[in-house]
């Protein structure tokens, strides 16, 4: 059984990976002018999928806030698809992943934006597994949050979903 979820969850991620559009820019000229520097836009996205912890991070990604602190931001990409797994979807019984796939998508998606607006090689093997170990970090997080007996399971789909985007997920 524990495999056979591993494999489905695996396989809807390929799917979902496979039929995703490619990201496009989120900002208009004028919007791409008030816009950041590469350096600055970096270091925003790192602090903010590394260094935040994951329930700020939640209230950031709520109101889309932006480097300056206001609200409304619409210069990074705070899309979320929540995984990818359409057929378990980010929560059950013994687990919420919620916040950790929030948390990564923005990741992945503000690293692949800072290639595209900047012309930099942020996004590459080693990127992504940096992002992958924090998606996997947040969800046993969340794992540890739940009841002694919910905390197996949770971790077992932690582990899952992280083999899954290990696979499925890029460079």
């Amino acid at each position: 059984m524990r495999r056979l979820a591993g494999v489905l969850v695996a396989a809807t991620s390929i799917l979902a990976a496979v039929t995703l559009a490619p990201i496009t820019a989120i900002a208009s000229p004028a919007q791409a002018r008030a816009g950041g520097s590469s350096a600055a836009d970096a270091a925003f996205v790192h602090r903010m999928v590394f260094e935040v912890p994951l329930r700020d991070f939640a209230r950031a990604a709520s109101v889309r806030l932006g480097p300056d602190g206001r609200e409304g931001d619409l210069w990074f990409d705070w899309t979320t698809d929540l995984c990818s797994a359409p057929l378990l979807g980010n929560s059950g019984r013994t687990f919420d992943f919620t916040e950790p796939c929030r948390r990564h998508d923005f990741g992945y998606r503000n690293t692949k934006q800072l290639d595209h607006r900047y012309g930099t090689r942020a996004w590459n093997h080693a990127a992504r597994k940096r992002i992958d170990q924090q998606f996997l970090a947040d969800m046993l997080g969340q794992c540890r949050s739940r009841s002694i007996i919910d905390r197996p399971p949770c971790m077992s789909w932690a582990y899952t979903y992280y083999g899954a985007v290990r696979v499925a997920g890029g460079p």
